[in-house]
């Protein structure tokens, strides 16, 4: 069996014997080292080959943000988890790691929790990750080995792989009234990359679930609100939403689409989390499709997991149109692989290019005059 090699950067060796003693717990996971801050993983990555590393944030000599930047002026290209604090400071520093070349993060534990606690937190957190950034490159590398006598045939994830999508032949002919957007690992980047490709703000409001915690989501807002043309913002509730607007959705909060009189308006709920997530891209675009029907643009950007795929499908049963990123701009091809393979995107579309879809996809089906004010009148049977 080929395992997952990771090497594990962390100033303090209590973390760091928390995270391998929680990584033992899967047998496909291997450390193959550890070091105490970024100097000593630069040395460490080049003699060890990881497949993948974990990195502290906050170490002496040099802190992670620096080493992810010396790693990939390196030429090194395994993915990088970020071990975070759920803090103001934290938070800012793990949106710098990910624009210096991170792929993602997880927060330490915190609290007075037990140890056994935090090794399944850590655990829960850090082993899907693992699997999802590392995992495709150690199945090419399998692949590419010798068949052994017994070998029965691709692994189903090795099948899966090698599915092409075909995006939808219909096209909505209904306006748009709203852009959802989704996204998970790989989403901040992913996002900043979009926003500040746009022209020029958006003839209509945005709404945004990303999945993250409380803090970062607002740190997120705060940063891309700096790099486009468009007003973002982290949503706070019962607010009107407006053209050329971007509503991120608080960390632990879902968000949802409602009408109030002639307006549109965010709402903020705790429900139980949907696909394991609060927010959940699901409960956003299920509730847009309540309120607009098929006026609707639905995207789905890099992450894990499938959230977006069954809200996906009801934009589409409703009329609306469906955009996902491609595999191979994608830091994850879970979220906008799954609508694709389901056959729910009418264009699947390489990251550089899709500010420019969403763009004239808005522009061309929103030629017919009707107003965000004119919503009641439009869709008044609408329950």
């Amino acid at each position: 069996m080929t395992r997952i090699r990771v090497l594990v950067v962390d100033d303090s060796v209590v973390i760091r014997r928390l995270v391998a003693e929680a990584l033992s717990t899967d047998a496909s996971v291997e450390v193959v080292g550890s070091a105490s801050n970024g100097r000593l993983a630069l040395a460490k990555a080049a003699q060890l080959a990881p497949d993948i590393i974990t990195m502290d944030v906050e170490m002496p000599e040099m802190n992670g943000i620096e080493a992810v930047r010396e790693l990939r002026r390196a030429g090194h290209r395994m993915p990088i988890v970020m071990f975070s604090t759920l803090t103001e400071k934290g938070a800012s520093a793990t949106l710098d790691a990910l624009v210096a070349g991170a792929s993602d993060y997880v927060t330490k534990p915190s609290g007075s929790g037990s140890v056994q606690e935090s090794l399944q937190r850590v655990a829960g957190q850090l082993l899907p990750k693992i699997h999802a950034l590392a995992g495709p490159s150690i199945e090419q590398r399998r692949r590419a080995e010798p068949a052994s006598p017994s070998a029965a045939g691709p692994s189903p994830s090795a099948r899966h792989e090698g599915e092409p999508a075909q995006a939808r032949a219909d096209q909505s002919r209904h306006p748009v009234r709203a852009v959802v957007l989704g996204s998970s690992t790989g989403g901040p980047e992913a996002l900043s990359r979009l926003l500040g490709a746009l022209s020029k703000p958006l003839p209509v409001p945005v709404l945004v679930v990303q999945h993250m915690p409380p803090v970062f989501t607002r740190q997120l807002a705060a940063r891309l609100d700096r790099l486009g043309p468009s007003t973002v913002v982290e949503c706070h509730g019962d607010e009107d939403v407006l053209p050329g607007h971007v509503y991120v959705a608080p960390g632990n909060h879902h968000l949802e689409l409602r009408r109030a009189g002639s307006a549109l308006r965010t709402t903020l709920t705790q429900a139980p989390p949907v696909n394991f997530c609060r927010p959940s891209v699901d409960v956003l675009f299920r509730s847009a499709v309540q309120v607009l029907r098929g006026d609707l643009l639905g995207v789905v950007l890099t992450g894990m997991g499938s959230d977006g795929r069954t809200g996906c499908e009801d934009v589409v049963t409703a009329g609306g149109t469906v955009v996902v990123q491609d595999k191979a701009t994608s830091v994850v091809w879970g979220m906008p692989g799954v609508v694709a393979a389901a056959g729910l995107a009418h264009r699947i579309v390489p990251l550089d290019e899709m500010a420019q879809v969403i763009e004239s996809t808005v522009s061309r089906a929103t030629a017919r005059p009707a107003g965000l004010r004119g919503l009641a009148t439009l869709h008044g049977e609408a329950s």
